[in-house]
C-alpha cells in the first residue's frame, strides 16, 4: 500500500513553472516601481511553496507491505526516511479490527494478536480503506478456515 498523490512529477513541474513565471513577472513589476524589498518576499513565498511540495512528496515514500499465508501474517512498514519495521503475527490468533464513523466510514484499522497491536493503512483514503478492509478480512477468514 502506498499513499495516493493526485499531482505527479510532470504536473509538479508545470505548476511550479507557472507559479515561478507569475512570481518573476510580479517581481519585475515591483522592482520597476521601486519596491525592491517585495521581490525578496516573492522569493520567500516561492521557496516555502516548493518546501511544502517537497515535504508532501517525501511523505509519499511511506508504504506498507502485507503478506498473509497459512503460517504467517507479516506486515512491513517503511517510513519516508527509509527505516523499516516488521510485524509478524500468527494468522490463526490475529484479529483485524476496524473503527468506523457513520459519516466518514473507516477511520482506523488495526491488526492485533499475541499481545501486540499495529495500525495498518493509516495513510489510505476512505475508499481505499474500505477496499483493503474487505480484501484483508476475506483473506484472513480464508486462512483461518483452511
Amino acid at each position: 500500500m502506498t499513499p495516493y498523490r493526485s499531482l505527479g512529477r510532470q504536473g509538479f513541474v508545470i505548476v511550479m513553472g507557472i507559479i515561478s513565471t507569475i512570481t518573476l513577472v510580479h517581481g519585475v513589476v515591483f522592482l520597476a516601481a521601486g519596491a525592491w524589498p517585495v521581490v525578496g518576499f516573492f522569493g520567500l513565498d516561492l521557496a516555502l511553496l516548493f518546501g511544502a511540495f517537497w515535504l508532501n512528496y517525501r511523505s509519499a515514500r511511506a508504504c506498507e507491505y502485507v503478506r498473509i499465508s497459512r503460517t504467517d501474517l507479516k506486515i512491513t512498514k517503511r517510513a519516508p526516511s527509509g527505516k523499516t519495521h516488521d510485524y509478524s503475527f500468527n494468522p490463526f490468533w490475529a484479529r483485524f479490527e476496524v473503527a468506523r464513523h457513520d459519516e466518514i466510514g473507516i477511520t482506523g484499522m488495526q491488526v492485533s494478536g499475541q499481545g501486540r497491536v499495529t495500525d495498518i493503512g493509516s495513510f489510505l483514503n476512505p475508499q481505499d480503506r474500505e477496499s483493503f478492509a474487505s480484501a484483508f478480512s476475506g483473506a484472513l477468514a480464508t486462512v483461518k478456515r483452511s
